[in-house]
């Protein structure tokens, strides 16, 4: 650990975040030591009939309804401090935000924001969530004890019932405005990670990724940029990732331990010589 400490020390960096940064908070993640198996819902399947919005909705609106309010944990307030060049965030929870990061793109976009599919009008969730709890009287507390998934939904299967709302401007399909599997990160966020990532190779910078397993390609490939181009590459995960063999140091270590450690580092002074 001390190494790749030393490594990042006042270099220009640019950090990457996936779930496991979020679990000190009390999200879970999908791939830890210990987590189930897990298939989120795709974006063909969410468009594929009511059936699955209905299934979609009623889950979420239980899950969001307790990720809403959880808080930024110490490793996202140490991040703050650490003021990567870039933040890249795998999450949709919006805890990098709440903490206050400046420079921050969220790769799969927030589960706080809703869109209509057809006129595209984006609305906070927040609006929508007293709308379903409105529709649906009781359903919360009829479902108080399933286990909240990372995503911002739940595990429940029975959702016959669950009344869901369409736009009310255009009276098309809403989506929360997050990236489903199936889908594309959009253009614009790629080039600016992508150009984030290439001017560290320009700067003698350092890529970190804390808390992913690098299992979707949406985030690994900046890992590939970054060691194709010279790059060093620090990976803090609990478990193995797929950029392990990428890494120039990899750490089964806390991501909250990790991230105060080098935000206390970034901010003392530099010992005489």
């Amino acid at each position: 650990m001390r190494e790749a400490l030393d490594l990042l020390r006042d270099r220009p960096l640019v950090v990457l975040t996936g779930a496991g940064l979020s679990t000190d908070s009390g999200i879970p993640d999908y791939r830890g030591p210990g987590s189930p198996a897990r298939m989120p819902m795709t974006y063909q399947e969410f468009v594929s009939g009511p059936d699955a919005r209905q299934r979609y909705w009623a889950r979420s609106h239980l899950g969001w309804g307790r990720m809403r309010r959880a808080d930024p944990n110490a490793g996202h307030h140490a991040l703050v401090r650490v003021d990567p060049e870039l933040l890249i965030t795998q999450n949709v929870d919006g805890l990098h935000e709440r903490a206050g990061s400046p420079r921050l793109v969220a790769l799969h976009g927030r589960i706080a924001d809703v869109i209509c599919l057809g006129c595209r009008t984006t609305s906070p969730r927040g609006a929508l969530q007293e709308q379903l709890t409105a529709l649906n009287p009781g359903y919360a507390e009829q479902h108080a004890d399933v286990a909240v998934r990372p995503d911002g939904d739940v595990e429940l299967e029975e959702t016959a019932g669950f009344v869901v709302p369409d736009c009310a401007a255009c009276g098309g399909i809403l989506k929360p405005d997050v990236v489903f599997f199936g889908e594309n990160v959009p253009a614009p966020r790629v080039e600016r990670c992508y150009a984030a990532v290439d001017a560290l190779a320009e700067r003698d910078g350092a890529l970190l990724v804390a808390g992913s397993s690098l299992t979707v390609m949406s985030g690994f490939r900046f890992v590939r940029r970054a060691a194709k181009a010279g790059t060093p590459v620090v990976i803090v995960n609990r478990g193995e990732t797929r950029g392990d063999e990428l890494a120039t140091y990899k750490l089964d270590v806390g991501c909250s331990e990790f991230l105060g450690l080098l935000a206390d580092q970034q901010t003392a002074p530099m010992p005489s010589r």
